[in-house]
């Protein structure tokens, strides 16, 4: 049986990529034996110095902003967790944080900056900023006060039932929705992680959207 029966139609392409792997993270000695290349261009993608630097500033900024927010709620009123103007106000405050963060980063690169570039910069600060949030409210809401992640969900109930009465909705619908909220705890710590991660997806679809309008255009359009 030959060694690459699985593949009869693409054995050369396979053979191909091989030879690309080997160029790539292998080299050889005098006697002809291969060893891994432990340079850092050859096991992973260079990331500019400028993007790790203002990636990693910008998402403590940004962790540090939401703590202050969440610590500034949680001072003055806790009714604040359930306001919409506030959560509308905190998006658009994060996103000056991400235009500053591309603008000053596009600047300050001397080459081209790519879609790459841009979403890689936002995803590095993203990553930070969701990291301390999440650490910070496991904190407040787990160790220092559980008692307020109770408070805030009959909050949370009291005013999803106010607004869907508002929009005329059927009793069914808003008893399951209070059934649902009561069933699940956002501020306990399985519910932050489940959270952060839905941050991540939003972060990453609103990350290549940034992304695409930051890139630089082709010296043909400039």
């Amino acid at each position: 049986m030959q060694k690459y029966n699985y593949f009869p139609i693409n054995k050369s392409l396979f053979l191909f990529f091989i030879q690309i792997a080997k160029n790539s993270f292998l080299r050889s000695n005098h006697s002809g034996n291969y060893y891994i290349c432990c340079s850092i261009e050859s096991l992973i993608i260079m990331i500019h110095e400028t993007i790790k630097k203002n990636g990693i500033t910008f998402g403590i900024i940004t962790g540090l902003t939401s703590v202050l927010i969440t610590s500034l709620i949680y001072s003055i009123d806790l009714n604040l967790f359930t306001s919409p103007w506030i959560g509308f106000s905190n998006l658009a405050l994060y996103l000056i944080i991400a235009i500053i963060l591309l603008t000053k980063t596009k600047k300050e690169i001397q080459n081209t900056f790519t879609f790459k570039d841009a979403f890689t910069t936002y995803f590095i600060s993203a990553l930070i900023g969701i990291a301390i949030s999440v650490v910070f409210n496991i904190i407040l809401f787990n160790i220092i006060d559980p008692a307020a992640k109770d408070t805030i969900k009959e909050l949370t109930i009291k005013f999803m039932v106010s607004a869907m009465e508002k929009f005329n909705a059927p009793a069914e619908g808003i008893n399951k929705a209070i059934k649902d909220l009561k069933e699940n705890d956002q501020f306990s710590v399985t519910g932050l992680l489940k959270g952060s991660l839905s941050n991540i997806v939003f972060c990453t679809i609103f990350g290549l959207i940034l992304a695409a309008f930051f890139k630089s255009k082709p010296s043909s359009q400039e």
